[in-house]
């Protein structure tokens, strides 16, 4: 499950704008990104979601693109969208955009466990949504609110021929109705639509102290890019509808959230190596230790390595040196004149 959402903190970004890239659509005053060419790799996004949302992580983030911000101020949602089949988009209004180097396939399942362990007894929401893969995870308030979200190919088609669908309101152009992959693309950008529209509907979810972390993954674009091509009027179309698509997402979830939101977008052409996802919770198995590793190896160095090394080690060293000393001051104590006992014991003796 990949797509996640959780209330409270809003953190909101897009991708795409000159090659694969990270480009911030919105975001609080208080968390300031600055405007540079900084390319960001895709492993370290989960990292950069983290501090964006005031949590720590394992390893420093060693990016100017994000500078540090108040302790005390943190934005109240994190909204993900990654977008594949694509390496750009015309997203003008923006707060940065960086270059996305190394688009490995990633998650953010470690911030989705941080915000759960964190923030249990709030409930936060949680959702991760990948509607082309039918793939759906919910956690706390998500499973109230988000339950009438259709999930499944089949419901969300449906959804488009109800009233309220966004194919009254879209200009398709060169898209057809009727085609299986247009209907894909267009029932991300319905999902999108019925995401603010129960929002909206529940607007508690963004005066909570919990944070709210949202992730989607949409590969609409890149079906209609293997399906027409690159160069054919469906994929221009296309691009474009979901370029303003996502635009009024940012604003309208920035909006919700109080303009306390950071909204992240992530447009990359195709993914360098495959990512094998399984439908679970999050909760039922622990993060791997280096998740941007393929092999599932540990990272060669823990930040609380050099704390805990030196408690055992001078700890030992005390215990070693204590048992020294007394077992040499055992070997030489004269008993007549170092222990109590046997004083006593002389004195008695000499009494009698």
């Amino acid at each position: 499950s990949n797509a996640v959402f959780t209330s409270s903190f809003i953190l909101i970004f897009v991708t795409g704008v000159h090659g694969d890239s990270l480009t911030v659509l919105q975001s609080p005053e208080f968390v300031s990104f600055q405007k540079g060419d900084w390319p960001v790799s895709g492993e370290k996004i989960p990292d950069l979601v983290a501090l964006t949302m005031g949590f720590s992580v394992q390893e420093d983030l060693s990016w100017p693109g994000l500078q540090a911000g108040p302790l005390f101020q943190r934005p109240r949602a994190n909204v993900l969208v990654v977008v594949r089949g694509v390496d750009s988009l015309a997203l003008p209004q923006s707060v940065a955009s960086y270059p996305l180097e190394n688009p490995v396939p990633f998650n953010l399942d470690s911030v989705a466990e941080t915000v759960h362990s964190l923030f249990a007894e709030d409930t936060p929401v949680v959702l991760q949504l990948a509607p082309s893969e039918e793939r759906l995870y919910m956690l706390g308030k998500a499973n109230a609110v988000f339950e009438d979200l259709p999930v499944t190919l089949q419901q969300i088609r449906a959804r488009l021929s109800q009233d309220g669908s966004v194919l009254a309101s879209l200009p398709l152009n060169s898209l057809s109705r009727n085609a299986e992959a247009d209907l894909l693309f267009l029932s991300e950008v319905q999902v999108l639509h019925d995401i603010t529209a129960l929002l909206q509907r529940h607007r508690h979810l963004a005066k909570d102290h919990s944070p709210d972390l949202y992730s989607l993954e949409l590969s609409g674009l890149e079906e209609l890019s293997r399906l027409y091509g690159q160069d054919s009027p469906q994929y221009r179309d296309a691009t474009a509808i979901l370029a303003s698509v996502l635009q009024k997402f940012g604003e309208d979830v920035y909006g919700l959230y109080g303009n306390s939101a950071v909204v992240e977008v992530v447009t990359v052409k195709t993914f360098e190596a495959p990512l094998t996802r399984k439908s679970r919770s999050i909760l039922e198995s622990k993060q791997i230790s280096n998740p941007g590793s393929p092999y599932n190896l540990a990272y060669k160095y823990n930040f609380h390595y050099a704390v805990v090394f030196n408690i055992v080690l001078w700890l030992m060293i005390a215990l070693a040196l204590a048992v020294i000393v007394v077992g040499y001051n055992l070997w030489n104590m004269d008993p007549g004149y170092d222990s109590i006992i046997y004083r006593m014991t002389n004195q008695k003796i000499r009494m009698d």
